[in-house]
């Protein structure tokens, strides 16, 4: 499977003409309000004013009026990509019929249907959309808070924290340690840290060769394991330790005040500390009670709609929905079902079969690139893998350039798609 912008976008185009639906005319618009301007809102906002000709009253809300990709931010990282590169305005959404608010939601009630904005505003909806991405499991990690981020970054939510990160490296003394905390499962973007680790040994390897990498993982396993071990040898021989749950990585603490993780009991000084803590859906989530014990929102995998409230969908990282990963390609694949599911609630549009699909693409070194990804149906219990693909070892340099270059082309195609 090859995607490049031109199919992207031409996929994108034909599935709009066919979802089309004629205005209702005679009442009031039905309103619709999405929380989050990311890969899942955005593109729910964007699909649901294009396809409903107007029809619908869509509001996108966001705090952030500049949205930074935590997709592709670990190749700003890894010096492929500007800051500027992963930032995209909302002027094209709001030019196709979106309402935009920069505001933070902080609370829904469901019964009144109603949004409430961190500026005093209320905002009514008919059907709400909450696509608000992950929030960070307080105590995950022992020795470190949400508050630490300014010592120990996480950088998994792309801003100022990537670019604190990247400053923090770029500074690191010849010689010295990075370290990284892996998070446990489930989490945002499943080969994201393991990219990171690629293009900090990229980084450093140009910049500061004798350093040193440590990765503490919870997990035995993770993805693409086998490609990133692979290329970390041919790459960075000598320079990534990886510690599994077998070696102590599950038995993991971190001191910020003295620079110091204490994995199994054994301390070791770091230059620098990457914190990926364990995630929870985006609060937002939490705040509307559509959350489960689990800290994700359970959805019906036909279409998105929470199992909590009949009038709401969840969509993207905060969704708990079965076999798709959390990832930027998984929530714009999502968002067009649910937007299609809205329109046919509201509208009485046709409503087709959800299909969904995802690919990961990641950067080990310069033009060695990998994939994982799969196709997706609804079954009564979940969305289920019905066909999935991945890179193999042992590929040749012409074949991971080629899927670098693919993945290019994703980049310039979804980011179109979410903003127009």
């Amino acid at each position: 499977m090859t995607m490049n912008r031109r199919l992207f976008l031409g996929t994108m185009a034909a599935g709009s003409a066919i979802l089309s639906a004629p205005m209702v005319l005679g009442q009031a618009k039905p309103r619709v309000v999405v929380i989050g301007g990311g890969a899942g809102g955005a593109t729910a906002a964007r699909y649901l004013a294009k396809d409903s000709q107007g029809a619908l009253d869509v509001t996108l809300i966001e705090a952030n009026p500049i949205y930074t990709t935590c997709f592709f931010s670990n190749l700003y990282i890894g010096g492929f990509y500007n800051f500027e590169d992963l930032q995209h305005g909302y002027d094209k959404i709001a030019a196709g019929g979106v309402t935009v608010i920069n505001d933070l939601a902080t609370g829904v009630d469901r019964a009144a249907k109603t949004v409430t904005l961190a500026g005093g505003q209320t905002v009514p909806y008919d059907r709400l959309v909450l696509s608000p991405g992950i929030d960070f499991r307080e105590g995950s990690v022992a020795g470190w808070s949400v508050a630490d981020a300014e010592v120990m970054p996480h950088a998994y939510k792309a801003g100022p924290q990537t670019q604190l990160l990247k400053a923090q490296i770029e500074a690191m003394p010849q010689g010295g340690t990075f370290a990284m905390i892996a998070p446990p499962n489930p989490y945002r973007c499943p080969p994201g840290p393991y990219e990171r680790i690629s293009m900090v040994a990229w980084y450093l390897k140009q910049n500061n060769p004798t350093a040193k990498i440590l990765i503490a993982d919870p997990k035995e396993n993770f993805s693409k394991k086998a490609l990133f071990e692979e290329g970390w040898g041919r790459h960075y021989s000598g320079m990534v330790e990886w510690v599994g749950p077998d070696m102590g990585g599950n038995e993991i603490e971190v001191r910020p005040g003295s620079m110091e993780v204490l994995i199994d009991g054994e301390v070791t000084k770091v230059d620098v500390c990457n914190v990926i803590p364990g995630q929870v859906a985006g609060q937002i989530a939490a705040l509307a009670g559509v959350t489960a014990d689990s800290g994700w929102a359970p959805v019906d995998p036909a279409n998105m709609r929470s199992k909590m409230d009949e009038n709401i969908w969840v969509l993207g990282d905060s969704s708990a929905q079965g076999d798709m990963p959390k990832s930027g390609f998984s929530a714009n694949s999502q968002a067009k079902i649910a937007a299609m599911a809205i329109r046919g609630d509201l509208l009485g549009s046709r409503v087709f079969p959800a299909k969904y699909s995802n690919t990961c693409w990641s950067l080990i070194a310069a033009d060695d690139g990998v994939k994982v990804g799969a196709a997706y149906e609804p079954t009564p219990e979940k969305i289920a893998s019905v066909e999935s693909f991945i890179s193999q070892t042992g590929e040749d340099a012409a074949l991971r350039k080629a899927t670098y270059e693919e993945s290019l082309g994703w980049y310039a195609g979804i980011t179109a798609d979410m903003f127009g």
